[in-house]
């Protein structure tokens, strides 16, 4: 039971939900950079919300299915087809033994989060399948997709097949397509926002940054203007996670994700907030980004309001496959 790798594309890597419980030994989370759009994706073909699925970034992927599966995506915007038949993000597709899959290059955003029915059987290493690309564990020994390699799968869930070849439903534009053509990324004030003068706060929350080229699954290093220290005193490492925003001696931020180190001695001037961080991962060299600040009330509401909306999501997916 395995997909064949004809292409592996730019960076192809097995992920899950992440690796918990082992940060204080220096052990990063890593995982889909959107938690979230794996999980829809996972529903969708009838699995746990944690198996473990293929991150795409930028594209050019193309499998051969060794039997028959269900699969989906969520993501960018991508062209991806099953032979000859168009898949979009979200819907739901049939692949008989033989079959084809294809990522084209993505024509906007930069990743995607595919997700197999029964999963992807590797190794579970500290509690998670994902692949650590710095550490270099988990996943497939560590590494990336290579061509001609494969993918091992492990043995498909009990839910029915779609009716067609091609759902014809689809889970919630927002969720399967999360890149926006002008992101707007919320925030929560970090520790070390009074650390930065007036003029920087208002720089921060009124100004475009750029996405720099040198930017991957450790962070989205940010050009644009200067944000300034009141002291340039040296900070106490502390504790960061996905989402923080850090800044340097250059005074050019950083947002982490999920392969970030697990201490940083930057001062942190904000934090993305959770349901964001959809967008965030969607981010690639030369967009632009702004931040709006909300209140850390909000933050926790729109978390919350997502986590009950998904809830009627799992009961209409069933009902799709009752």
């Amino acid at each position: 039971m395995t997909a064949i790798v004809q292409r592996a594309g730019f960076l192809t890597s097995v992920q899950d939900l992440g690796r918990t419980g082992f940060r204080q030994l220096g052990v990063s989370t890593s995982g889909a950079l959107d938690s979230f759009a794996l999980r829809v994706a996972n529903l969708l073909v009838g699995n746990d919300e944690g198996a473990a699925g293929l991150e795409i970034t930028l594209g050019g992927l193309q499998l051969r299915f060794g039997d028959e599966r269900i699969v989906a995506w969520c993501g960018g915007e991508f062209d991806v087809q099953i032979g000859s038949r168009a898949l979009p993000a979200g819907h739901v597709g049939q692949l008989q033994s033989g079959d084809g899959l294809k990522f084209r290059r993505a024509q906007f955003g930069c990743r995607c989060w595919l997700a197999i029915s029964g999963g992807i059987d590797v190794p579970v290493v500290l509690g998670s399948r994902s692949t650590d690309l710095r550490a270099n564990f988990g996943g497939l020994e560590g590494r990336t997709l290579r061509g001609g390699g494969v993918v091992p799968l492990a043995r498909r869930p009990g839910s029915l097949p779609p009716p067609t070849p091609i759902s014809s439903w689809a889970g919630p534009h927002d969720w399967v397509s999360p890149a926006k053509r002008y992101p707007v990324l919320r925030f929560i004030r970090g520790v070390d926002w009074s650390r930065f003068d007036d003029a920087t706060m208002k720089r921060f929350t009124i100004s475009e940054f750029s996405v720099s080229p040198d930017s991957d699954r450790m962070g989205v290093r940010l050009e644009g203007p200067e944000l300034k220290r009141k002291h340039e005193t040296d900070l106490i490492s502390e504790a960061v996670a996905p989402g923080t925003i850090q800044v340097p001696p250059s005074g050019k931020p950083i947002l982490l994700l999920g392969d970030c180190q697990t201490i940083g001695g930057y001062p942190k001037i904000a934090h993305v907030i959770t349901v964001d961080l959809a967008v965030a991962a969607q981010l690639r060299a030369g967009d632009g980004v702004r931040f709006s600040e909300v209140s850390l009330e909000d933050a926790h509401c729109l978390l919350l309001e997502r986590e009950r909306d998904l809830d009627r999501f799992r009961i209409g997916v069933s009902l799709q496959r009752s």
